[in-house]
């Protein structure tokens, strides 16, 4: 018992309602689980990484340059993500250290808890974001040809992580607050009936909800769009491969962002407006699931530009005669 605890003073307040240890064992709580996810997580981040700058190093396209940011700004988010978590809960599962003793000031909860919101928050802004860029990029291309550029595109980027780091940090100002969570391997803020908890509570999923609304909108009007030039009168005159292979990566991480996000959000906002306690598996399984997300993305950006290439690689060379004619 510390001194705080003898001399009856309150815990401090991420332990003061989950203080460990905890009597929890379940299967994706474990070490192998832990440790598994988070290795595959990076390895596939890092292999997506080196796949994404050979291709940024190759395209001459200022669209797809510039869209190529976004990714790259997306799988750096994603890597980042599960090596500072996912190294903090491994190192709990292997460890074992008693939280209450290695931070009696809730700093290193705080700042698991930041983490969690910042990591988490990052891929859905990111992705509208992207879905912006690419409604402007399609359906307005003279316009956006005039101001895209890769340092505004790193702008946006940047701009997407300052307002994931701010809400984040908002706990630490007083609104919400930041709590240990079973199994005693990470912190998150409290889903609690305190006006302030349940006003972050709505803040983060309502943040993540409009995100994934917003790209589901505007990439549904970019595709429409995108089908009737391709197949329209216009599919002859302008080349949109690119773009459609753009658009195919869109969608594939709205879609694995939507099925990864959206249970854990729902049921942070039902939880908040039903008043309902928080059952700890499902909040763990919903989490476990949102992280999926960081392990899904990068296969989609492999997979794409495994398919480019190959598709390149297939594509017939003209004929000699052809390419004497457009000598002349």
């Amino acid at each position: 018992m510390n001194a705080s605890a003898e001399g009856g003073a309150p815990p401090p307040v991420c332990f003061s309602v989950n203080s460990p240890p905890f009597n929890y064992t379940h299967s994706i709580a474990s070490a192998y689980f832990s440790a598994t996810f988070s290795g595959l997580g990076l390895s596939s981040n890092l292999f997506a990484l080196v796949v994404l700058v050979k291709s940024y190093r190759r395209t001459q396209s200022r669209s797809r340059s510039s869209f190529l940011v976004f990714l790259l700004g997306l799988v750096l988010t994603d890597f980042m993500g599960l090596l500072v978590t996912g190294s903090i809960v491994v190192s709990f599962h292997v460890t074992h250290f008693n939280w209450r003793l290695l931070d009696p000031r809730c700093h290193f909860c705080n700042f698991m808890g930041v983490s969690m919101v910042f990591y988490g928050l990052c891929p859905l802004l990111l992705g509208a974001a992207m879905a912006v860029e690419r409604f402007v990029g399609i359906n307005r291309p003279f316009a956006r040809s005039a101001r895209v550029s890769k340092s505004r595109a790193w702008s946006m980027v940047v701009s997407v992580w300052v307002a994931a780091g701010c809400v984040g940090l908002l706990p630490l100002t007083g609104l919400g607050s930041y709590h240990m969570q079973m199994p005693g391997s990470w912190c998150f803020f409290l889903i609690g009936s305190r006006p302030l908890d349940m006003t972050f509570s709505l803040l983060f999923s309502l943040t993540g909800l409009t995100s994934l609304a917003v790209s589901f909108v505007l990439n549904t009007v970019s595709v429409v769009t995108l089908l009737r030039v391709c197949c329209g009168k216009e599919a002859g005159s302008r080349r949109r491969d690119h773009e459609v292979e753009m658009m195919v990566q869109l969608l594939g991480i709205m879609i694995i962002a939507s099925i990864c996000w959206c249970p854990l959000l729902i049921f942070t906002m039902r939880t908040v407006l039903s008043a309902e306690p928080v059952g700890p598996d499902y909040l763990l399984f919903f989490l476990r699931l949102a992280s999926c997300n960081q392990i899904c993305d990068p296969w989609v950006y492999i997979l794409c530009q495994k398919s480019r290439l190959r598709r390149v690689a297939t594509t017939p060379c003209p004929p000699a005669h052809k390419k004497k004619m457009k000598q002349q």
